[in-house]
């Protein structure tokens, strides 16, 4: 090969390694711009909560943010955190992101200290499920998953539970403050604690605590006065003691709504409804549900530990001023439900 042709060969391969490396250099930025942009378009990013746990480095952010499908690509996401000087100063805590938000939108986000605590209030006479859809509605869990925890896994620790089938009942009412994205677990744990502080001490000495707790759930949804509830409680008592049907309105409208009377628009009972086939049907099946049908609050759990005696036999709720109106016999009942309801 002579010189000449020895120098065009070498020519043409710096040309092919030049071109090469060119070609690279492109893609390579092309690359790199496409992955820095959004997801999807501005339209279709809905608001994720994306939770950075303390001590978590930017290989454990990168990868959950792919995971969660808010990046394009986890390389390109950690070079420009690097670059940008931003990987090391991502702060814990529950951000709010979009698949709708760019690379640079993100890792500036990530850097502003996260929302860490939310504060939830239960009211009284809620179900399991209604409890299930508030702590969705607050983002402190996945919807569904306080309502289907498995009860086994708690057994263990809350002797309380040891005969129960279902949490219903013992999820206490109160105003908590929760960690955001806690998860069912750490957050059914807090409430039952609370449980066992504020509402066991009223239960624990009682031979059929279970019972009254199931009472208690019934008073929490029928009777809003608290000496009343204590009367009523004496009713439904003497009821199950001479085999009487407990014939508890909220035990129907329980069955209708299956457990989430929030929001039911069933929750009214008719006189179709009384022959409904279930135990949880306290005007077909004599005795106490299978389980409570609210988780109630210290007052009405208190009522239930502490009936008190009286003549009556029944109970009704006047439909205008919610006062509870009580009768001796069967035919002044009726003439109440004509007057009152």
């Amino acid at each position: 090969m002579n010189p000449q042709t020895r120098k065009r060969g070498l020519l043409d391969l710096r040309f092919i390694i030049a071109l090469t490396v060119i070609i690279f250099l492109i893609l390579t930025v092309a690359y790199f711009f496409w992955g820095i942009q959004p997801n999807t378009d501005e339209n279709q990013g809905e608001k994720i909560l994306f939770k950075i746990s303390k001590g978590e480095g930017l290989r454990e952010i990168s990868a959950h943010l792919s995971q969660g499908e808010l990046i394009k690509s986890i390389a390109v996401f950690k070079v420009y955190s690097l670059f940008a000087g931003l990987a090391q100063k991502f702060q814990p805590g529950v951000h709010e992101l979009s698949a709708a938000m760019s690379v640079p939108q993100i890792t500036r986000e990530l850097t502003i200290l996260g929302k860490n605590e939310m504060t939830v209030t239960i009211p009284e006479g809620l179900t399991l499920k209604d409890l299930d859809s508030i702590l969705t509605d607050h983002q402190i869990i996945e919807k569904g998953t306080v309502a289907e925890f498995p009860i086994e896994e708690l057994k263990e620790d809350y002797n309380f539970l040891v005969a129960a089938d279902s949490l219903e009942g013992f999820l206490f009412p109160d105003t908590y403050r929760f960690e955001i994205l806690s998860g069912a677990e750490v957050t059914i744990r807090r409430i039952l604690t609370n449980f066992e502080e504020k509402a066991w001490p009223l239960l624990k000495n009682e031979n059929n605590w279970y019972d009254l707790l199931i009472l208690a759930s019934f008073l929490e949804r029928e009777v809003p006065d608290f000496n009343d509830r204590q009367i009523v409680a004496g009713i439904l008592l003497k009821r199950f003691s001479v085999g009487m049907p407990l014939q508890v309105d909220a035990t129907v409208s329980y069955l209708k709504c299956n457990g989430e009377l929030r929001g039911c628009d069933r929750i009214v009972v008719s006189k179709k409804d009384l022959d409904l086939s279930s135990p949880y049907n306290t005007y077909k099946r004599l005795g106490f549900t299978p389980t409570p049908i609210s988780n109630p609050g210290q007052s009405a759990i208190r009522a239930a530990t502490e009936p008190e005696a009286s003549p009556y036999f029944y109970y009704l709720s006047a439909k205008e001023t919610k006062e509870t109106i009580f009768s001796r016999t069967l035919k002044e009942h009726n003439e109440n439900r004509a007057k009152f309801l």
